[in-house]
């Protein structure tokens, strides 16, 4: 039977495969995050090792408080350079409070992009997986949690006050009014700087720790606890702050995990921050806001800390299911 001479190419020709590059592509340095992962378990990755997470812990440790000691001495240079008086306390930042504030604020903020470095060059991920499961910022959600952090705020307040009347205690000196002269300036510091400073805080202990803890422990009870006690170790409040402090770590850690994201401890620590100190500037107590020391936290604050961390994880709990926010990554 004679062969078709059509049925195969001419010789030296190619059949009409698709398209392959000559070249391998080149290996990406980010490696791929893994699917169907936790927000706590985004940093398990092949390179995902113990020594990566204990490098980044100390390289974010370093340099956090190497740039606040820079800050605060370019802060003292500045200072001079604008004929700033010295403070007469050593522990003061500067005489002027609304100088101090922006140079305090400053210092924590500064490290927020160093954060996101060290996730890229030591665990070899993109910086936005720290943010969430969606490998970003859900500016969306951020919005609506921030509802909710108003929300309880003030009636986590309410609660507070109802305690300290029925204790007969007194909340003179929690509100009053300096003018619009000194209110004014501190007011627009803290609306622009308090949200980096408050992000840069959440990003550290309800991101890097709970994420770096997460590439060993499964229930992410152990990384919560450990890194609330490191993040309330770092407030030099009385007993009843401490905890206060400590139990906001623990319900925003919680959040973290159950919601996917940073978004919710954000919007809470915002508006917690901006709150605490637009009332201490609108007083005229701003110099002692920023010491810590000098800040009564009556152990009464503690039923409005109950109230407002049970109002804000109820309904972000709620919210989350109700508009199906992922808490898984993809």
């Amino acid at each position: 039977m004679q062969e078709n001479p059509g049925s195969h190419p001419p010789f030296g020709t190619q059949p009409p495969y698709p398209y392959m590059s000559p070249h391998p592509p080149r290996p990406t340095w980010f490696l791929p995050t893994p699917r169907g992962a936790r927000y706590d378990h985004l940093a398990r990755t092949p390179a995902s090792g113990l020594w990566r997470q204990f490098v980044g812990t100390i390289l974010i440790a370093v340099n956090f408080f190497a740039v606040g000691t820079v800050v605060i001495v370019g802060g003292a240079i500045v200072a001079g350079i604008l004929g700033i008086p010295t403070p007469v306390n050593p522990e003061q930042i500067s005489s002027d409070p609304v100088f101090a504030l922006v140079v305090l604020l400053l210092s924590l903020a500064a490290v927020l992009p160093l954060v996101f470095g060290t996730v890229a060059l030591v665990q070899r991920r993109r910086p936005g997986t720290l943010s969430s499961v969606a490998g970003r910022l859900r500016w969306s959600w951020l919005l609506r949690c921030s509802g909710v952090a108003v929300l309880s705020l003030v009636l986590g307040q309410l609660a507070q006050f109802g305690a300290l009347a029925t204790t007969g205690e007194t909340v003179e000196g929690m509100f009053g009014w300096t003018g619009w002269e000194r209110f004014l300036p501190a007011l627009i510091v803290i609306v622009l700087l308090v949200p980096f400073q408050a992000a840069t805080e959440e990003y550290i202990f309800r991101g890097w720790f709970l994420q770096a803890f997460g590439t060993r422990l499964s229930n992410p009870l152990w990384s919560i606890l450990i890194s609330s006690a490191l993040f309330a170790s770092l407030h030099g409040y009385s007993w009843a702050g401490l905890v206060d402090v400590f139990a906001f770590g623990a319900a925003m850690g919680f959040l973290a995990v159950r919601t996917g994201g940073l978004e919710a401890p954000i919007a809470l620590h915002v508006v917690n921050n901006v709150v605490a100190f637009g009332l201490s500037a609108a007083a005229g107590n701003l110099e002692d806001a920023l010491q810590q020391d000098k800040v009564p936290v009556p152990w009464q604050s503690l039923v409005g800390t109950v109230v407002q961390l049970g109002v804000f994880v109820i309904g972000v709990l709620y919210l989350t299911r109700k508009r199906s926010i992922s808490t898984i990554s993809g």
